[in-house]
């Protein structure tokens, strides 16, 4: 959707390349369409992945389970509603996921859909609002309104990704806007939905704010670990105070012989961070000595926003990089401007959509801690500069290397000020096999 999105916006900027016929009736949108094929091509996926898991000799076993003997056995309810078959084996593993949860109010359950709904939904529709501030609430508020949704987010407090570095969070807010998102700040989420006459919703906002004629209220205020069928108490597995199972570096819960990794476990709660911890659990534990001490990291971890703009960052905020290491050994570089794809628009600067990008530098050397980006080609910029900071490079790194014209990723390999930075290379850190992130050798004491 993220795609059709995409396309959406390069037809409705066509003009300012000199093609026309997007305010004509020759260009139209199938919402049905797409939807069709896209749940065709995750039925292919899902259908791809049943049989890589025959081929590679594993059983599947679809049903409800729970787990039973302090862990030693799974109990499942098979999805026929035949009798429960137990299952017992060396180890056991939890990776069940999370789900999106609904907060509490009146109608909201009844009259709102999570960002699963979202995938059901039949039609577009013309008038939507978005619930949240997170990832999942920016993405598909976005994807929306440049599908043709008059679009609103509704946010708690006065910006989504309040979280992310300040010049990821205040660009998107910004352009956003530029895009015709209503954006509701301060509300402290929603009272309740009410239906009208018309069936469509009146959305009333805690702030006393409300909104009427909606369509479609789509709920991403967050997810809850999938865990509740697993009867993990009895099994003497512990849980932190929001339901996700607690482990150690090597993905063992409290009980013994039983793992958990992925949405359960709270922790960089992304597909790919599971399969990488995935990984190296069935390294250490079947893979021989030589992987014994196998293990994943969670340090500088890369990931994407698919938002519009979309928005890369890996390591450190400037507020965790000054806690971290003190103001005294932080240096910034950041920059903001207009791809070259807007060069030949002609409209006011100001209107042109921006690009922003920052670096964070902690120690003497300038080791590079913090990396963030929000523009056209984030999501593919990315994982290189990734690969770059699991090695613990430097500005002076970044600056040795040539730049690659005319791009937009070129700016961090040339920010300002360049080549002024201690001549020193950070390439000698292993980010193999769990490192931890590289630090920065020298710094001074934290005032």
């Amino acid at each position: 959707m993220w795609n059709a999105a995409s396309i959406a916006e390069t037809l409705h900027d066509m003009k300012h390349y000199g093609f026309s016929g997007y305010d004509s009736d020759a260009i139209t949108f199938d919402w049905g369409f797409i939807k069709e094929n896209r749940d065709k091509y995750v039925l292919r996926l899902n259908g791809i992945y049943e049989r890589n898991m025959a081929n590679s000799g594993v059983d599947s076993i679809l049903g409800s389970a729970t787990l039973a003997d302090g862990g030693k056995s799974v109990v499942v309810t098979p999805e026929d509603g035949s009798d429960p078959v137990t299952y017992k084996a060396k180890n056991v593993l939890i990776a069940t996921g999370g789900y999106p949860v609904f907060p509490a109010g009146e109608g909201i359950r009844e009259h709102a859909i999570s960002s699963d709904g979202f995938f059901d939904l039949e039609e577009l529709p013309r008038k939507a609002i978005v619930v949240g501030a997170g990832y999942i609430a920016v993405e598909l508020a976005g994807v929306l309104q440049a599908l043709g949704t008059d679009t609103s987010l509704v946010v708690r407090k006065d910006k989504a990704i309040r979280d992310f570095d300040e010049i990821l969070r205040d660009t998107l807010d910004d352009e956003m806007q530029r895009q015709g998102i209503n954006i509701y700040r301060n509300t402290n989420g929603v009272e309740k939905i009410e239906l009208d006459a018309d069936g469509l919703k009146k959305v009333t906002l805690n702030n006393g704010e409300v909104i009427e004629g909606v369509e479609c209220v789509l709920m991403a205020t967050g997810r809850a670990p999938n865990v509740e069928p697993l009867n993990l108490p009895a099994s003497g597995i512990d849980q932190n105070k929001k339901g996700y199972i607690v482990t150690d570096e090597y993905s063992k819960t409290s009980a013994d012989s039983v793992f958990a990794l992925g949405d359960v476990c709270g922790n960089v709660e992304l597909t790919p961070m599971a399969i990488a911890a995935g990984r190296r659990l069935s390294d250490r534990l079947f893979g021989g000595p030589e992987h014994k001490d196998a293990k994943v990291s969670y340090d500088n971890v890369a990931t994407v926003v698919f938002a519009h703009p979309p928005i890369g960052t890996i390591g450190l905020t400037e507020p965790q990089a000054i806690e971290k290491y003190g103001e005294d050994n932080i240096k910034m570089y950041r920059s903001k401007f207009t791809n070259l794809y807007y060069g030949p628009w002609q409209v006011e600067a100001d209107d042109k959509p921006k690009t922003g990008m920052k670096l964070i530098c902690a120690g003497e050397e300038e080791l590079v801690v913090g990396l963030h980006i929000i523009g056209m080609g984030a999501d593919e910029m990315l994982q290189g500069f990734g690969i770059a900071m699991k090695m613990g490079a430097t500005k002076a790194d970044f600056d040795s290397c040539i730049a690659i014209h005319p791009t937009a990723s070129e700016e961090f390999v040339t920010m300002f000020p360049w080549g002024l930075s201690k001549q020193e290379s950070g390439a000698k850190h292993s980010p193999v096999n769990g490192a931890s992130r590289p630090e920065p050798s020298k710094v001074t004491s934290k005032v």
